[in-house]
């Protein structure tokens, strides 16, 4: 299904906030100042806003008082919003049908996380330690498969077993994304890194590295959701939202499941490019949710750009990823190198880039965007494609 009407939904705005080590404001604030920064990216005013999607990250302190605290007024839509690295993709798309069926005419969706906290580790904000499950909940906590980075490290695990991926492979990843992160002047790692760096970096969680790991950022990013009618006037160059979906597998903690071989980006993937009347070969750019190097490696097999079980040796093949390789894939440097803003992170670098606004790291061609978000431990997972 292709969008026709005036009533088509476009990102109009972006606004960013300064991310990464920054202190001294909470969740909120980096929330309402994306909010302000997107609304006066787009050309508009606050007083314009009549719906309002709102997320919180790990610090959870993100709710519908965002709307007070903005001062905005007789909102048609207000929603708070939770599927963790999905969310971003989701509210994009709950905010493209709202405006499709007219129940409001600019919808604000907003991410904002603070769980660093000066003089403390990044490892502390994904610590669940101050909580003591019982019951058949303590029993995952028994095995010691806790923290995110454990139960991304079994997923990674049994891919490699499977498919005999290998660390250097999920390492091309690390290495090319940081090439493409040293040409992002927002990017908080900047500096480049080899093959060798990575595999010399400390083990995290077994087969993990500290470089097949994402940043923890504080911060927030706002998108505008309006009609491509409404936005003939507005400031910005228009980035339709061709296409979307949603998949939640809903195996977690199941037996005799595809958890680590195959994730929900198989069903988004196919049905947002149906929607969007595209196929894989026409995506110019592909911004994946990387919270790990196997998690951007087990998304282009299941977005199609390799065959299932072929990812690793996909990503190692010279001139294949990295700002010089024919796949351009987390053009900013992605959460592994940029910033961790959840599913903002792809979103927002993929809006830049289909305006033709990502300045040295600009890809030519870059007419059609795919987008995807990742939520849990693969529990949930969203697209988006994305026109210029």
């Amino acid at each position: 299904m292709k969008h026709s009407t005036s009533r088509s939904p476009v990102i109009a705005g972006l606004g960013m906030t300064e991310m990464g080590k920054v202190y001294g404001k909470s969740a909120r604030q980096f929330a309402a100042e994306a909010t302000r920064l997107a609304v006066a990216d787009a050309g508009l005013r606050l007083a314009d806003v009549d719906g309002l999607l709102v997320s919180g990250g790990v610090t959870n302190d993100v709710g519908l008082e965002l709307q007070v605290d903005l001062s905005l007024r007789d909102l048609a839509v207000l929603t708070q919003m939770q599927a963790f690295g999905s969310t971003a993709g989701a509210m994009v798309q709950y905010a493209s049908m709202a405006v499709q069926a007219g129940m409001a005419e600019v919808i604000v969706c907003v991410f904002g996380d603070a769980p660093l906290v000066e003089g403390a580790g990044a490892g502390r904000a994904y610590s669940d330690g101050h909580r003591t499950p019982s019951g058949w909940a303590g029993l995952q906590r028994s095995t010691g498969a806790v923290t995110p980075n454990v139960l991304y490290s079994l997923a990674a695990r049994r891919h490699m077993l499977e498919y005999g991926t290998t660390s250097q492979q999920l390492g091309a990843i690390a290495v090319a994304q940081r090439d493409w992160a040293a040409l992002n002047p927002l990017a908080q790692m900047r500096t480049p890194i080899t093959l060798a760096d990575h595999q010399e970096s400390r083990i995290i969680s077994d087969p993990f590295h500290l470089y097949d790991c994402c940043l923890v950022s504080n911060g927030g990013v706002a998108v505008v959701v309006t009609t491509a009618e409404r936005a003939r006037d507005l400031t910005q160059p228009p980035v339709r939202v061709l296409g979307w979906a949603q998949s939640h597998p809903g195996t977690k903690l199941r037996r005799n499941d595809d958890f680590g071989l195959v994730t929900g980006a198989a069903r988004s993937g196919p049905a947002a490019m149906s929607m969007a009347g595209v196929t894989v070969d026409d995506i110019d750019i592909a911004e994946l949710y990387d919270c790990y190097t196997y998690t951007a490696l087990v998304s282009l097999e299941d977005y199609g750009f390799c065959a299932k079980g072929e990812g690793g040796e996909f990503v190692a093949t010279p001139g294949m990823i990295g700002p010089e390789g024919k796949v351009k894939m987390n053009t900013g440097g992605g959460q592994l190198s940029s910033y961790y803003m959840w599913g903002m992170t792809p979103l927002s670098e993929a809006i830049l880039q289909a305006r033709g606004q990502a300045g040295a790291r600009q890809v030519e061609q870059h007419e059609l965007v795919l987008v995807s978000g990742n939520g849990g431990i693969l529990d949930h997972h969203s697209t988006l494609v994305l026109g210029s």
